[in-house]
């Protein structure tokens, strides 16, 4: 992706409404950013990285109190998450998402995580320079519990938007089972297409990566859109996490 990036010197704010693990922010390092993410719980874990992260270091050290095992993974999981403290609420998140099944990250209908227990042994939750280090990165960052297009609402000629949404599924077997309980499917990728449409009319510049489907490639067919092929790491299968086409789109040079 990194021959695909505007120059940094070149884009105002930089804007990633579909956090998720933010690896570009990270790689970027802005000096400004608005992040944001439907999913309150992820943006409570980056919040508490930015704002605490010695006492969520403290709070994932208190798991190791523990054994590890089904019984206490699935007792972990039933826990309200509104409940903990602010610092053991994103202790919650890390754990689960460490332990669970292929790291997922799913909701039932309800918003409440329903990944089954991973089974691994003696699981990594956190090396702390890494900790640290995105501490500092989001120290110039807005964090927002916010749906896309709100957002995008303070984006202004030459920010930089990167969109990194929900893939549409390559087939009707591969489709995720929702990551937030309002679900993202080809009412809502029509929807998206709209809005970078309209800011690339403002000024923005604005790149998008998604699944190389009929869908996307008919979507965003006016803008060239670029075929990448991108390793899929999560599948249940061992021979499914092979290279993939994925699409690129862009709307500057």
């Amino acid at each position: 992706m990194e021959p695909y990036l505007p120059e940094p010197n070149s884009i105002g704010t930089y804007f990633e409404p579909f956090l998720g693990g933010g690896a570009l922010f990270f790689h970027l390092r802005p000096k400004h950013a608005v992040l944001s993410d439907l999913n309150a719980e992820l943006i409570h874990v980056y919040t508490m990285v930015r704002d605490a992260p010695d006492a969520l270091m403290a709070a994932l050290d208190a798991y190791f109190e523990f054994r590890l095992d089904e019984d206490y993974y699935y007792s972990v999981r039933r826990q309200a998450p509104e409940k903990l403290s602010a610092e053991a609420r994103a202790a919650r998140t890390i754990f689960l998402n460490k332990t669970c099944f292929n790291g997922l990250y799913r909701v039932n209908s309800k918003g409440g995580f329903n990944v089954p227990y991973g089974g691994y042994r003696n699981p990594t939750l956190y090396v702390r320079e890494n900790i640290l280090a995105a501490s500092a990165a989001l120290k110039g960052a807005e964090l927002m519990v916010s749906d896309y297009r709100a957002a995008c609402r303070k984006a202004r000629r030459g920010d930089f938007i990167y969109f990194d949404p929900p893939y549409d599924p390559l087939s009707k077997t591969s489709a995720f089972t929702a990551y937030t309980s309002e679900g993202f499917g080809e009412r809502q990728q029509k929807q998206l297409a709209t809005l970078f449409r309209s800011l690339d009319q403002k000024g923005c510049k604005v790149m998008l990566s998604n699944s190389a489907t009929p869908l996307l490639e008919s979507l965003y067919r006016e803008y060239a859109p670029v075929r990448l092929k991108a390793k899929r790491a999560i599948n249940c299968k061992g021979t499914g996490r092979g290279a993939i086409d994925e699409l690129l789109v862009m709307n500057y040079p």
